[in-house]
């Protein structure tokens, strides 16, 4: 099995899971993965639920299409969370309804857009900001994460959906659910009164986790995809 057929395997895979979740209704949300000087993306208006690893759009690393489908519009939203963090492999994308509802609300900070209920968005995501709305597709939803200057692996797109990056395809998976689940909560508890963990509570989370919380991002690693952009 060659590299890149092991990852356009993986890929599929997580697609489907997400899929299975209820994570990518119709022909929603896409999903890409770095394998070596190449990205492999689901190709526009393709069902998560059924992708073939034999068909997915392959693309460079500063977004030129290579091969394979035509790649989802998404392909700029995509590399702006390359960008971040040059150790990102994969970067995934839905309109999950329950993260879309929460873009569509106020944030509950600058850094933070859903409530502070539980622990394990936290442990495995960090702060999640809400990005401004552009269209999907637009290249200035890309240039708006290029701007902000807080330290993120993910993000909810005001009235639009989240984005998930990680150094693995499992974490950025992992981080999407956790996205999803906190929304959930945050939903069912929005008539007020809730009780949020603390401060103390909060950096005690991310300590053990890793993930950044009130921070800001680090200088941009030249050696991302699509740094020379």
């Amino acid at each position: 099995m060659t590299s890149r057929t092991e990852a356009a395997n993986l890929l599929v895979a997580a697609a489907a899971e997400l899929a299975s979740c209820g994570m990518s209704p119709g022909r929603s949300g896409n999903i890409s993965v770095r394998d070596g000087d190449r990205l492999l993306m689901s190709p526009t208006d393709s069902s998560l639920a059924a992708l073939d690893p034999d068909r997915l759009s392959v693309l460079s690393l500063s977004g030129e299409h290579l091969d394979g489908p035509r790649p989802s519009k998404e392909v700029p939203l995509h590399l702006a969370l390359y960008r971040r963090d040059a150790a990102h492999t994969a970067v995934v994308h839905l309109h999950s309804p329950l993260a879309v509802a929460a873009a569509c609300r106020e944030p509950w900070s600058e850094h933070h857009a859903i409530p502070p209920l539980t622990p394990y968005i936290f442990l495995k995501v960090g702060q999640v900001p809400l990005i401004p709305y552009f269209g999907p597709g637009d290249p200035r939803q890309a240039d708006a994460i290029d701007a902000n200057p807080l330290a993120f692996r993910a993000a909810l797109l005001a009235n639009h959906g989240q984005v998930a990056a990680a150094e693995t395809l499992d974490a950025a998976v992992t981080s999407a659910i956790e996205i999803e689940e906190a929304a959930r909560v945050a939903l069912t508890l929005a008539d007020g009164g809730s009780r949020l963990l603390d401060e103390h509570d909060i950096e005690e989370l991310v300590a053990r986790g890793g993930t950044p919380w009130r921070a800001l991002r680090p200088a941009l690693a030249s050696a991302g995809p699509g740094a020379e952009r």
